[in-house]
């Protein structure tokens, strides 16, 4: 059986905890951020876990994540 190959683009976006957890960054942090509370810009600095419904489609993307 082959190797999977890696997808580039879910490998840069995903980092692995040590617990293991796959984090991911926020959306609409990019521009019109003037319209926006700075409550809701802080909360776009955090990185927030992935979906437990993504993750294993993550996982098939990305198989070799450092876990």
């Amino acid at each position: 059986m082959p190797k999977i190959r890696t997808h580039k683009g879910t490998q840069k976006r995903i980092k692995v905890t040590g617990a293991g957890k796959l984090m991911r960054r926020k959306a609409f942090r990019s521009h019109l951020l003037e319209h926006k509370s700075s409550k809701r810009k802080r909360a776009y600095r955090r990185t927030h876990e992935v979906a437990p419904q993504d993750a294993r489609h993550v996982t098939r993307l990305a198989p070799y994540l450092d876990k």
